[in-house]
This record gives C-alpha cells, structure tokens and sequence, in this order.
C-alpha cells in the first residue's frame, strides 16, 4: 500500500489523482494507494503514529528520515519489521520466510 507524503523534498506537492497517475505512468505501481497524509509531527496520520511507535529504525528513531520507508505487518497485526528507503520490496520478498 502507498501512502504519498509531500514532507520530504516536496517531492509529491500534486492532487492525489496525479499522484496516481505519476505512479502508475512511470513506474507501472499496482498496489493500492491512498490519499495523501502526513507521517512526521504533529499532523502525523493515526496510522503512522502507531506505525512508528512500534518499530524504530536502525538508529532508534521514531519518526521517518525519507519517503519509502517500509513497514511489515504480520497477520496478527503487529508490526514485524521496519525497512529503510533503501531496501527494495525484491529484498524484503527474501526475507519473508523468516516472519511468517
């Protein structure tokens, strides 16, 4: 699921219906997306407040440092994992035997 976020470089400044169409136009994205939220602060979304209370990154920090940052839910609903930017979606594919 995506979840565009204009906080980081002011990289998605459009209407949610261009987002859309950016993704999909120039990088093919099936998965679902949302409307845009905020995921820092105090206009953070529920979803990311819980999000990042439950799993911090490598450095011990809640809030996120760049957009793509990744999130593994298990079926339960707890929050198993937290990827940086870096990591491709292929990367986190490999390592799923290991949570479920």
């Amino acid at each position: 699921m995506g979840f565009p976020c204009n906080q980081f470089g002011a990289q998605e400044p459009g209407t949610n219906a261009e987002i859309l169409e950016f993704a999909t136009s120039n990088y093919d994205v099936t998965f679902p997306m949302f409307a845009k939220i905020e995921v820092n602060g105090d206009g953070a979304c529920d979803l990311y407040k819980w999000l990042t209370s439950q799993q911090v990154d490598e450095d011990g920090n809640a809030e996120l440092a760049w957009n793509f940052t990744k999130f593994l839910v298990g079926r339960n609903g707890d929050v198993v994992a937290r990827f940086s930017p870096m990591v491709t979606p292929e990367e986190i594919a490999e390592q799923l035997p290991q949570y479920l």
